[in-house]
């Protein structure tokens, strides 16, 4: 019985940390709507969402993995009428976020780490971006890429020491 019991709590804990970084995603995109003037830097061909910062979460956190994916389809769900890229982004750039978060989880160190969210995000989710904008598809790749990247370097970095941190504390 007692072994039962510390399975439905590890599955308890897994789906609470995932709940909980899937809020933190969309309420950082939500944030980051308020300054009217940020809206072209959540949705389009040069995108810099801080809450993608998360995506480097997969590194020390299975729960990560759909955490991200479930913040970014429902922060995509709820601000679907600002983007204009629809149905397509919803899925589309939900499923671009869940590939990259699983191969996060794999990747040995930050640097490699970085990796999946900045190449995939810049090459796949340009595609539509591109097509509904009618920005040059290099264009929009550097744009979202390089948004990415910023991104995963400045904001992940902060949340894998902020995530450390918390993590090592220790109660007295």
């Amino acid at each position: 019985m007692r072994v039962k019991n510390r399975e439905v709590n590890m599955k308890t804990k897994y789906l609470t940390k995932a709940s909980l970084i899937a809020a933190i995603y969309i309420v950082l995109v939500l944030i980051q709507m308020l300054p009217v003037p940020f809206i072209n830097l959540t949705f389009g061909p040069i995108q810099l969402r801080v809450a993608e910062g998360l995506a480097l979460l997969p590194l020390v956190e299975s729960a990560a993995v759909p955490g991200i994916f479930v913040g970014c389809l429902l922060a995509n769900l709820l601000l679907a009428p600002y983007s204009g890229f629809g149905l397509v982004d919803i899925l589309g750039g939900s499923l671009v976020t869940l590939v990259a978060a699983y191969i996060t989880s794999k990747m040995k160190n930050k640097i490699t780490g970085m990796i999946p969210p900045v190449v995939l995000n810049g090459l796949i989710v340009s595609i539509w971006v591109s097509y509904f904008t009618k920005v040059p598809y290099l264009v929009t790749v550097l744009g979202i890429g390089g948004g990415e990247l910023l991104s995963v370097a400045i904001f992940g970095s902060i949340i894998l020491s902020v995530y450390d941190k918390a993590t090592n504390l220790k109660e007295y």
